[in-house]
């Protein structure tokens, strides 16, 4: 028997229930792994709330590091003893030990630890499709992030620099604007005191920014397209203030044939080439140096409801890990 976290109904964190559970023997195609290290992400609250349904009981958690200790049948790039993560479908990372399809796995180089993985995997794969698919950022030009100070946005920041872009950034406090600017932020904006559209257009002559990246959701939307040159795109990318309302198409139109898309790094990651070519890109950066992964909090994984209620509170800063 194991471990794991899990929910048998929807609602707030008192719904995460710390159990024993049956791991069977990985099947074709599959890998039992002993995690040592999972990461938590915003999504974790929406599966956990329902936003996302899930078929209950269910075990939480898209993103982990671990150790190999079986294969079944078929898996020939894997071994037992290997380190490994992963940041995808099937959910089940809030365990001890899980089976999972060996083709979700990538292998950790050296130089990555498992703590920073169980940190970047979902988050840093996240800002390398954001800023080099969705949109391809491109030196000189000048970018909207919202939420900079957290796990994607310190990531982001730090990449989208690397990448020769002027990076405005929005926080929701000072010690936040501190961290943010620590990270390479050029310009900080704190909506609690400021109109970020205005400060938004007075940093860029009144021209806009051409990509706004939003994972606020509702509180920020509306303003997010005001702060778009012509022919710009909002990139939302997750809701965490909740689910944008619906609205007319010739918004989009009347503020100047902007472009709207609604990613998730489960469709960019779908094909297994995708999703090695992407994590190489982001192992690449951080084993140069030009982003650093800081994993600010760490909870035992038997502590995740506290976890859930800082993260909801918007007390974590940067990448939070639960450790196993």
């Amino acid at each position: 028997m194991s471990k794991a976290i899990r929910i048998h109904q929807v609602g707030g964190p008192e719904q995460l229930c710390w159990e024993e559970v049956e791991v069977p023997a990985p099947g074709p195609g599959e890998v039992l792994i002993r995690h040592t290290a999972v990461g938590l992400n915003f999504i974790d609250v929406y599966h956990r709330t329902g936003l996302y349904p899930l078929p209950l009981p269910a075990t939480l958690g898209l993103e982990a590091a671990g150790v190999v200790e079986a294969l079944g049948a078929g898996v020939t790039e894997l071994k037992p003893g290997d380190r490994v993560a992963y940041a995808s479908p099937p959910l089940g990372a809030y365990a001890e030990r899980r089976v999972i399809p060996a083709a979700r796995l990538v292998p950790l180089p050296e130089g990555i630890s498992d703590v920073q993985a169980a940190g970047m995997m979902l988050q840093g794969m996240t800002a390398q499709y954001l800023l080099r698919q969705t949109y391809r950022v491109m030196p000189g030009e000048t970018i909207l992030f919202h939420a900079i100070a957290g796990g994607v946005g310190l990531i982001a920041c730090q990449w989208a620099k690397h990448l020769g872009a002027t990076v405005i950034g929005t926080v929701g406090s000072p010690a936040k604007a501190e961290l943010a600017k620590a990270h390479g932020a050029d310009h900080v904006i704190d909506y609690t005191k400021e109109d970020f559209v205005a400060r938004v257009k007075e940093l860029t002559g009144g021209k806009g920014v051409p990509v706004v990246y939003d994972s606020v959701g509702k509180d920020t939307f509306m303003r997010s397209l005001d702060c778009l040159k012509m022919r710009g795109m909002l990139v939302s990318f997750g809701q965490s203030s909740g689910p944008v309302p619906p609205f007319d198409p010739n918004i989009l139109q009347t503020k100047g044939s902007l472009y709207l898309t609604r990613p998730t790094l489960m469709h960019y990651t779908a094909e297994r080439a995708d999703l090695v070519a992407s994590a190489a890109e982001l192992f690449e950066v951080v084993r140069q140096g030009d982003v650093r992964i800081e994993v600010r909090q760490t909870y035992p994984l038997a502590e995740a409801a506290q976890a859930h209620r800082d993260l909801e509170a918007r007390k974590t800063t940067g990448s939070t890990v639960f450790l196993v």
